[in-house]
């Protein structure tokens, strides 16, 4: 319990946790279950190569995506790349900047030009309507991002890019589980990427996964994860190795099996976050449609400073320093303001600009405990509370 400044770790005071809370910890499994299946693979004596488990995986991500295909990958940043290079892409890709770095590098690691696009103040997803002033003869395809979970606008931006003879792809990489207008994420535009990194709501220690509807891009997906192996022409040889081991399957079969528990315990999370601290003037939280499925990976709390007398990033230091927090969120800054597209030249993205500097990611996940979330909560309100204080002393502190 902080009574004074002093008391606050930033100022000298004790740290309210001995480590630091993340915002995504690897989610509780049945680790019993995991070492089974791990178990069984040793047995079988197949690792690697499209192995029973990794089928396995395929044909339950396919299922909770309502798609036909699933090629799982390695990481979702490969992921990227083989659609990419299986659909033919050059020239240009539009993309918001406000998202992981992963979506721009795969792109412009095959050569290609992000393109960044401002985005929708009240979702954080591109907007499409600039999306569509932003098109040029150079441009090859459009990269939506359903950020935190909260769905693009799908249709929209199908539509921009029907009428302009485009494909859209979707990086879906917070979004399993997730639903609009009561259709589940996945089945949108030419194809979707799941990411299952260790700290994503289904986690397989590290993997990816390509899906669609399209059997024959997903065939040219699956080939060119596997040395380009089943391809004719001599352009399409040049394949990768991006397949998914065995254990990684295993991992990410166990982190479905936990999946319902998992959301159920990030809606609980995030219902508390909400009843603690929305109340507070200058505090506000990214919502999300309660007629549609989400799964609740992450809590996105908003700092208005001119109400609360601290900005954004002091109150993530005031949270650093207690060990309440461990990272910035997502996508601050944006990829724009990072190299190397940085030194490209000024793009302006005010509304991307303006909701990076005033976000902050919660810690939340199946790992974190209610008690701990009262205990972050509880910081925020004494930091809130003391703004103008916090931040004058701030200046004055070498």
């Amino acid at each position: 319990m902080k009574h004074d400044l002093d008391d606050l770790a930033l100022f000298g005071g004790r740290k309210a946790f001995l480590t630091p809370l993340h915002t995504n910890r690897p989610n509780l499994i049945d680790r019993a279950r995991l070492f089974d299946r791990l178990n069984w693979a040793l047995d079988n004596q197949w690792l690697s190569n499209g192995g029973p488990l990794v089928l396995e995986f395929e044909d339950r991500v396919a299922e909770i995506a309502g798609v036909s295909h699933c090629v799982a990958t390695c990481n979702a940043t490969v992921a990227l790349q083989l659609l990419v290079h299986a659909a033919g892409l050059t020239g240009e890709v539009i993309m918001p900047s406000l998202t992981f770095a992963a979506t721009a590098h795969a792109v412009r690691w095959l050569g290609l030009e992000p393109v960044f696009c401002d985005i929708d103040p009240d979702t954080g997803c591109l907007d499409p309507k600039l999306v569509a002033a932003a098109i040029t003869p150079r441009t090859s395809a459009i990269f939506g991002v359903h950020l935190w979970g909260r769905p693009c606008a799908v249709d929209e931006l199908e539509k921009v890019a029907a009428d302009n003879g485009i494909p859209v792809f979707f990086d879906a990489a917070h979004a399993i589980g997730c639903t609009t207008e009561g259709r589940l994420i996945g089945g949108f535009g030419a194809a979707e990427v799941f990411s299952f990194h260790a700290t994503k709501v289904t986690g397989a220690f590290e993997g990816g996964a390509v899906v669609t509807n399209d059997p024959e891009l997903a065939d040219r997906v699956r080939a060119l994860h596997n040395f380009g192996k089943g391809l004719k022409t001599v352009v399409d040889a040049g394949g990768t190795n991006g397949k998914m081991s065995e254990a990684a399957a295993a991992m990410g079969l166990t982190s479905l099996d936990a999946f319902p528990a998992t959301v159920r315990h990030n809606k609980s999370n995030y219902d508390l976050y909400l009843a603690e601290l929305d109340p507070i003037e200058g505090l506000s939280f990214f919502t999300h449609d309660t007629t549609e499925s989400n799964n609740f990976q992450y809590v996105i709390m908003n700092v208005d400073e001119r109400v609360t007398g601290i900005s954004r990033d002091l109150l993530l230091e005031v949270l650093k320093a207690e060990n309440a927090i461990a990272l910035t969120p997502i996508g601050s800054p944006s990829c724009h303001q990072l190299e190397p597209y940085r030194s490209r030249g000024p793009v302006s993205l005010p509304h991307t600009e303006a909701m990076v500097a005033r976000v902050i990611a919660l810690p939340s996940g199946s790992s974190v405990s209610h008690e701990e979330i009262r205990r972050v909560c509880a910081l925020i309100r004494f930091a809130v509370a003391h703004g103008t204080a916090v931040t004058s002393r701030r200046k004055d502190t070498p």
